[in-house]
């Protein structure tokens, strides 16, 4: 790999400065100009406005690696999705008080660590308050990285998913380097370009605590050459700051997700009303494509759910989107009843297998990009099939 100069040379707390003194100040006049166009008002000058189509073979992410077969966000769940033919994989990432990012879907790890066996770090048990909420428990900013290795990944829904606690114990927390790592020794083992979809967890608390996540995530995937528009990368956020300011930064594609409910936290703390809601509108989403490639919303927001709890008709928010010139990939699909509309359940056992090649088929007639599977295996079935029939 060619040496080359980071172009992310700033300190952890650089971009939480720039934040809140730049974008944040002006992100109220902005939302209130550009997001919510009048019918014919000119757009910001750098949106996107060529229209796109579904993609001829949508993607399949592997959500937190095969979550549905083994402890989610460690190596072994990364590895078993590329072979079951994943095209992505997808690390969260938050940070340890070192400022390494490490995988793993919330930076309080009680759920996902055997932790709590830990004597030693009993008396790191604490309340904070991430995004508004109070949450207690152990977090990965009181960890170093080699404390964090100490711990091993739990299965996160034992009851669920109890076949996963035979690996219980097994596995450490990886680092975004040796996911990364494993991606390009994947790629050239398998002969395809394997992608990674890393998302930046709490970008606002985490930006208060000193330990900002967009400088060390973009500086490794620079080391790894996976900083170019081609590359096979989404860089996500549930935030909208940090995107955009990401968006200016790399040239690796973006994808903003979206909540069926609430609001991006940074408008929140801001004291911007935007909601997720209101990225879904048109206007919304000409604003979103000024920054982004892709959206990520909850499967609901393109298939809801009626009031009996059926797959309902699917939404214009594909449409939409498409028409923004921005692609969309939903999440979560996992093979389970209980995380799927009554539709597609099987029997009366709510952790049981149900009809998930038929609900992402639905999904994929909706005109869906791609999608986030628990079970990597069963999106890309689906997918192939869904394919083979069009011809």
């Amino acid at each position: 790999m060619t040496s080359r100069t980071s172009r992310f040379p700033l300190p952890p707390t650089a971009l939480s400065t720039r934040l809140t003194t730049g974008l944040l100040g002006g992100l109220s006049a902005v939302l209130a100009g550009s997001l919510l166009l009048a019918p014919g008002a000119a757009a910001a000058p750098d949106q996107r406005t060529r229209a796109v189509e579904q993609l001829a073979t949508p993607v399949v992410v592997a959500h937190r690696g095969a979550s549905g077969y083994r402890p989610e966000h460690t190596l072994a769940a990364y590895r078993l999705a590329i072979r079951l033919g994943a095209d992505y994989i997808e690390p969260d990432l938050v940070s340890t008080r070192d400022g390494v990012l490490v995988a793993r879907h919330e930076n309080e790890i009680s759920g996902t660590t055997d932790v709590a066996d830990h004597p030693e770090f009993a008396d790191r048990r604490t309340t904070r308050t991430i995004d508004g909420r109070e949450t207690t428990g152990w977090f990965t900013e009181d960890f170093t990285l080699a404390e964090l290795r100490t711990l091993r990944a739990v299965e996160r829904l034992p009851g669920v998913r109890p076949d996963n606690t035979r690996y219980d114990g097994r596995f450490t927390v990886p680092t975004f380097t040796e996911v990364l790592r494993l991606v390009r020794r994947e790629s050239k083992r398998t002969g395809r370009t394997i992608g990674v979809a890393p998302e930046t967890k709490h970008p606002t608390y985490f930006d208060s605590a000193g330990l900002s996540l967009e400088e060390p995530l973009l500086a490794a995937l620079e080391r790894f050459d996976l900083d170019q528009k081609r590359s096979k990368v989404l860089i996500q956020s549930f935030e909208t700051t940090n995107l955009r300011e990401i968006a200016a930064l790399t040239r690796a594609p973006v994808e903003q997700l979206m909540s069926g409910s609430g609001a991006p936290y940074d408008l929140v703390a801001a004291g911007d009303d935007t909601t997720y809601a209101d990225l879904a509108t048109p206007a919304g989403l000409a604003e979103v494509a000024t920054y982004a490639d892709w959206i990520g919303p909850e499967k609901s927001m393109v298939v809801p759910r009626t009031a009996d709890g059926a797959a309902g008709e699917p939404t214009a928010l594909v449409d939409d989107a498409h028409a923004a010139g921005l692609r969309v990939v939903v999440y979560t699909v996992r093979d389970e009843n209980q995380f799927m509309p009554t539709t597609y359940r099987r029997g009366v056992d709510p952790d049981a297998k149900g009809d998930v090649f038929a609900e992402i088929t639905d999904l994929l007639d909706a005109g869906i990009d791609g999608l986030f599977a628990d079970h990597p295996d069963s999106g890309v079935f689906a997918r192939d099939e869904w394919v083979r029939d069009r011809g």
